[in-house]
């Protein structure tokens, strides 16, 4: 199975996105470079190619997203490494509408197993497909911020992307990643 990989720059950092025939397999959210974008799909890339073409214009909507912009992600998945019940949190997870949010719990109900949010927790752990698999609009029962690979400064910050404050953003990522943005603008 072909799989291919790009690399490109936002104006939140440096992403990365990988995928194969069957569809989309990772996006590595905004870093500072474009090494550590690699660092991170390094597992991956070995019979990877480097094909911008690939992936049509998914780097565009990805940048029109982090721009603030209202953007659909119906892009096929290849979710060949999860579990079923992880497919089955994803595909709820992906129906919470643009700048909402639902708790664990809520997706928990979604997939008929309702003292299972611990285990939706877990699988959003995983999630290789954030943005387009939206794990960051999951918050806790009270609405809090919890449980994030990228850190919580990262899920604050898509939330106030897509709630139309994406000028917060910078304040509230740390401070390696805020130069880094700074020289983008």
């Amino acid at each position: 199975m072909k799989a291919s990989y790009l690399i490109f720059h936002t104006r939140l950092g440096w992403m990365g996105i990988l995928g194969s025939t069957a569809g989309l397999k990772r996006i590595i959210l905004p870093q500072t470079s474009p090494e550590v974008v690699i660092s991170k799909l390094s597992n991956h890339l070995v019979r990877a190619s480097e094909d911008a073409s690939f992936f049509g214009d998914l780097p565009f909507r990805l940048r029109q997203y982090l721009n603030g912009e209202w953007v659909s992600f119906a892009d096929r998945l290849d979710l060949a490494e999860a579990t079923p019940f992880q497919r089955s949190v994803y595909q709820v997870v992906r129906s919470i509408p643009h700048g909402k949010t639902r708790s664990y719990a809520w997706v928990a109900q979604q997939i008929e197993m309702p003292r299972a949010a611990r285990a939706v927790g877990q699988a959003l752990a995983r999630n290789p497909l954030p943005i387009v698999v939206p794990c960051h609009r999951v918050v806790g029962i009270k609405g809090d911020l919890c449980g994030f690979k990228e850190g919580l400064e990262m899920k604050r910050c898509l939330l106030d992307i897509e709630r139309g404050a994406w000028r917060q953003c910078f304040s509230e990522l740390s401070l390696d990643q805020s130069n880094a943005l700074s020289r983008e603008f």
